[in-house]
């Protein structure tokens, strides 16, 4: 092993060792550096409808396609986007959505959209078919979510407004170093009004200790274990986290429901930075 020790030998040996160690930090920085986002912030991008399901009457699940297999929309957690499309008069129209994948869909991003009879966004969704486009921009909003922040979400939706929370709901349990708990009250008129029925029930069966949902239908069925009426100070009492430091109430739903929950709230002791509306 002498031939080790000469000098020629060791200079080649450390520039293979500089070499070795250069390529691997390369490869690590490429490795762990996060894909960049599709959206732009100021511009609106077009994505292309690739699937349209119908899920009910007046609800539908749309999926766009990203720019490659492996692409990623680049949304953080409980944020939205702003989709653009023209209204029955052919005008322009902007409205906010949340998608209900993360950027651990790639490839894609889908949005569950309930289109209502004189909603202008919804013409425009109720028009859409696959190859068409939409024009998209974001993120947008002011939540911001690091695993851990709270000890315990109370989440209270209504209607489309379980977008977010689904959202949210699904980036917490999917990680595994994140120990959140999720407690989601969720209000509609009747069952069929509800959207994501099939994706809450997994999310309860899959995660048992860390998320529970209550339904509440103000036109219940005849066979009915949920609850009834609209959402109560009871109902919070019971299915929602007590207000401490560690916990934050989310609320996403019509402007009368946003309204009472705030009130219902406050009287319950939940003070204003424990809440947070979408």
């Amino acid at each position: 092993m002498d031939f080790l020790q000469t000098p020629d030998i060791q200079i080649l040996l450390g520039v293979a060792v500089a070499l070795v160690a250069t390529v691997a930090g390369a490869f690590y920085i490429y490795a762990s550096k996060k894909p960049k986002g599709c959206l732009d912030p100021e511009n609106f991008k077009d994505f292309k409808l690739v699937k349209r399901v119908q899920l009910s009457h007046n609800v539908a699940k749309f999926r766009f396609e990203l720019a490659t297999p492996t692409s990623v929309l680049g949304l953080p957690i409980g944020q939205h986007i702003s989709c653009r499309g023209k209204d029955n008069q052919g005008e322009d129209v902007i409205k906010p959505y949340t998608p209900t994948t993360l950027d651990s869909d790639v490839g894609y991003f889908e949005l569950v959209i309930k289109m209502y009879p004189q909603g202008r966004m919804s013409h425009h969704f109720r028009e859409m078919r696959v190859g068409d486009y939409l024009a998209v921009k974001g993120p947008k909003g002011r939540f911001r979510y690091q695993p851990g922040q709270v000890r315990a979400f109370g989440m209270l939706a209504g209607g489309s407004g379980i977008t977010p929370m689904f959202q949210v709901a699904r980036a917490i349990l999917e990680n595994p170093k994140d120990k959140t708990k999720v407690h989601l009250i969720y209000a509609n008129v009747t069952f069929e009004d509800i959207l994501l029925k099939e994706e809450l029930d997994g999310l309860s069966t899959n995660y048992p200790d860390r998320f529970k949902v209550f339904f509440v239908l103000n036109q219940p069925p005849e066979i009915w274990d949920g609850g009834v009426g609209f959402v109560s100070k009871e109902m919070i009492q019971t299915y929602c986290p007590a207000p401490a430091p560690d916990i934050q109430i989310l609320r996403c739903g019509p402007p009368p429901m946003n309204k009472a929950m705030a009130n219902h709230l406050e009287s319950l002791g939940y003070a204003p930075e424990m809440q947070f509306q979408f």
